[in-house]
């Protein structure tokens, strides 16, 4: 991977991040770094995800793995938010 690669894929995560913390309902108490950080592995890892489903590259734009990718996000921001309730 390039290192044009691994930015767009920094720039996709706080996208992809910020995307699950608005599907999430409710206040979410965690901060904006949690929130790029969670995103960024969401997009790795949707990535991941998409290419074992064969779904990664398709004509036109990904939605699927968009979709992936997001409700991971989702998971991530809902797991770590939970986790700082706890404490």
């Amino acid at each position: 991977m390039e290192i044009s690669g691994v930015i767009s894929a920094i720039v996709i995560g706080i996208v992809i991040g910020v995307l699950g913390r608005l599907v999430v309902p409710g206040r979410q108490r965690i901060g904006i770094l949690w929130t790029i950080l969670i995103g960024i592995v969401a997009a790795f890892i949707g990535t991941g995800i998409a290419s074992g489903l064969d779904v990664a590259d398709t004509k036109g734009v990904d939605w699927v793995e968009w979709l992936i990718q997001i409700a991971l996000a989702a998971l991530g921001v809902v797991a770590v938010s939970r986790v700082k309730l706890r404490r």
